[in-house]
This record gives C-alpha cells, sequence and structure tokens, in this order.
C-alpha cells in the first residue's frame, strides 16, 4: 500500500464524484490537488476503491486509456459527448 491517508483517499474519491459528464481529469491533476507523491497512488486508489465513482472520466495525461480498459473507457466517454480522434481524448477541450 501506498503512503496515502485515509483523508487523501477520501479526498481523491470526491474529486471523480464531481467530475461532470463530458469532462475528464489527469491522474496527474488529482494527485496534485490532493498532495500526493505520484499519479500512481491515484490509479491505486481507483483500483481499490472506485466502483461507485465515474472512473471513466479519470485518464492519463497522454489522453490515451489503458489498452485493458480503452474501448469500454472511450465509449463510456463518448456517450457523454468527449471528442475522441485517433484513440485519444481531446484533453484541451473537455479537462476541467
Amino acid at each position: 500500500m501506498p503512503a496515502v491517508t485515509e483523508d487523501q483517499v477520501e479526498r481523491v474519491r470526491a474529486l471523480i464524484a464531481a467530475i461532470p459528464p463530458g469532462r475528464v481529469r489527469t491522474y496527474g491533476d488529482l494527485s496534485a490537488q490532493v498532495g500526493l507523491s505520484s499519479p500512481r497512488i491515484v490509479g491505486w486508489i481507483m483500483r481499490t476503491d472506485s466502483a461507485d465513482l465515474p472512473w471513466h472520466r479519470v485518464v492519463p495525461a497522454s489522453g490515451r486509456p489503458a489498452a485493458g480498459l480503452r474501448e469500454r473507457q472511450l465509449a463510456r466517454l463518448r456517450e457523454e459527448g468527449v471528442r475522441v480522434v485517433d484513440g485519444r481524448i481531446d484533453l484541451r477541450a473537455h479537462r476541467m
């Protein structure tokens, strides 16, 4: 388990829950806002505790979802009006 407090976990969860449809945030955005040492900690939190969150709205800084989630994540984002070009989310248009 990474060095993370319960308060930080709850803050990450609250930030993810607050991402509106049609918008995205990167792992790094969330990590910086909460003061975590690495964006990977956000990924760890999501892997262990995100079933009730809009997980599909959290994306890598490259705008390219992980291979294992790509089709499902991009489909959900497209349903919300997120522009995807060549498998990459248009972060300029949709990043909060």
